[in-house]
């Protein structure tokens, strides 16, 4: 899907829809007036019929307005202006694209962004590009005979009076970061029987050949056994599948400037290994490498936008299963740092794999390392699905990736790295234990992986409860590259 941005006026604007506001009441926005002086004062006659409240939400769809060259005409309910707020704002560009979706129109002109619909500008054509990409967007490539793709293709958002150019980069950026997301919801919704370690090794690489500012390196097995990454192999034992540890180095900006690292939790199916898992819904582990997903298209999405700031990916990946030459609870484990790890439960898997990748992470001399996992259902427990919980060893950061989170409707939720946690950790025969009971456990994973970022600034994302939907609405959601994205534009102004 396309998206533009210019000025002009709604009936003199050719295409398949063009998108107009009505508030409460009946009040006709300005871009809605215009057009009804053009069609002699059509609209107000529907207003005054009853056929438009301008209840928020609402929609009319008209066609061939006397002196409007659109095709059709799209009248979007407003509400009370003194009421809008974010959800409300949300809801009404759903509805706007849902009753666009429902037309035969390839193209729409959109005049509801600047009038009413949100706090600012940029923040609802953020909004609408997210939204009209998740209203295109297809998960049903794998079968037999796929739906047809949507009808529109292009979104120009319009205005009277001439666009600045912040929002003329709020709409490049948006449509590059729905680009990273599309890319990290199609791989997430793969079958583990396809998307393997191997699988997303080979995405990596064909990322770095189409954006030549990416630089892709792959790690074999043999390779980590050198490096000491005895944590993150103990996972992998159980599979046929080799494990793969993925770096992407992006240079944006000067190579003195200290990038900012993105590791992603890349278990691309976890049974739970030999501490199995229950057989209901254990096909939503595939989305246990939504982490990697999400740092695949975070760097996709910053390529696109050509920002100026340094960013290095890297992603351990692998199969967590059951079989004879498995990690077995009460194995004992050496990780990359040299700390030794009693493995209580084989399905807190996710940490072992990450807490080498942090400490290979070092190797980047890092300004800032972020972790993103779909680590525990606890998390699920804590937040539901609606904000990612996050950590962080610096207030700094953790401000920042809140601040990045509120601007793109991507949200994350601190909650407490204290020590008091620590000793639930403690083993009696390994430097620590891999889980910490159920008190907590979202905490003490995240204060497991605390163990092997002592060396730079760093948050953990734990996005278990975000990265996809269950039920009817099963799928990959993309987040959270929208909070990256964010996060990393708002470090490249600030530099």
């Amino acid at each position: 899907m396309e998206f533009s941005i210019k000025q002009g006026s709604p009936e003199k604007l050719k295409s398949g829809c063009v998108v107009v506001g009505v508030f409460d009441g009946g009040k006709l926005s300005r871009a809605a007036q215009a057009l009804d002086k053009a069609a002699k004062h059509a609209l107000s006659d529907l207003i005054a019929r009853g056929d438009m409240s301008g209840k928020a939400a609402s929609t009319l769809l008209l066609h061939k307005l006397p002196g409007v060259l659109s095709e059709r005409v799209l009248l979007v309910g407003l509400g009370k202006a003194s009421e809008l707020n974010n959800k409300t704002s949300l809801e009404i560009l759903s509805a706007t694209f849902k009753a666009l979706n429902a037309t035969p129109a390839k193209d729409a002109t959109l005049f509801i962004v600047d009038e009413g619909v949100g706090k600012d500008a940029a923040w609802v054509i953020k909004q609408a590009v997210f939204n009209a990409a998740e209203q295109a967007f297809r998960a049903d490539g794998m079968k037999s005979k796929p739906a047809k793709p949507a009808t529109l293709k292009s979104i120009t958002f319009a205005s009277l009076e001439k666009p600045v150019a912040a929002l003329k980069t709020a709409v490049e950026q948006a449509a590059a970061t729905a680009h990273g997301m599309e890319l990290t919801k199609t791989l997430g919704n793969l079958p583990g029987n396809i998307c393997t370690p191997s699988y997303l090794a080979a995405k990596a690489l064909a990322l770095g050949k189409a954006h030549t500012g990416i630089k892709t390196t792959v790690l074999d097995e043999k390779t980590m056994q050198k490096l000491g990454m005895g944590s993150l192999l103990s996972v992998t034992r159980g599979s046929e599948q080799p494990a793969k540890l993925i770096t992407m180095e992006y240079y944006g900006a000067a190579k003195t400037q200290k990038p900012i690292v993105l590791v992603g939790k890349g278990i691309t199916f976890d049974t739970g290994g030999i501490s199995l898992k229950p057989g209901a819904e254990m096909d939503e582990m595939k989305y246990d490498m939504c982490g990697a997903a999400s740092v695949l298209g975070t760097l996709q999405a910053i390529a696109e936008m050509g920002l100026k700031l340094n960013v290095v990916g890297v992603i351990p990946t692998c199969e967590n299963m059951p079989g004879g030459r498995a990690t077995k609870p009460g194995d004992i484990v050496t990780s990359m740092s040299g700390q030794t790890i009693e493995i209580l439960n084989t399905d807190a898997e996710g940490r072992l794999i990450l807490c080498d990748a942090l400490t290979y992470s070092k190797k980047f001399n890092p300004d800032t390392v972020i972790d993103i996992a779909t680590l525990t259902g606890a998390c699920v427990i804590a937040l539901g699905h609606v904000a990612s919980g996050m950590f962080s060893n610096e207030d700094k950061l953790a401000g920042e990736l809140i601040a990045a989170g509120e601007q793109s409707h991507d949200r994350v939720w601190q909650l407490p790295l204290w020590e008091d946690y620590q000793p639930l950790l403690d083993s009696n025969f390994a430097d620590m234990a891999n889980i910490g009971g159920r008190a907590g456990g979202t905490i003490t994973a995240a204060c497991f992986l605390a163990r092997f970022t002592k060396d730079y600034r760093w948050a953990h994302l734990d996005i278990a409860g975000t990265a996809w939907k269950s039920g009817k609405e099963k799928g990959a959601t993309g987040r959270p590259v929208p909070l990256l994205t964010q996060y990393l534009i708002n470090r490249t102004a600030s530099k």
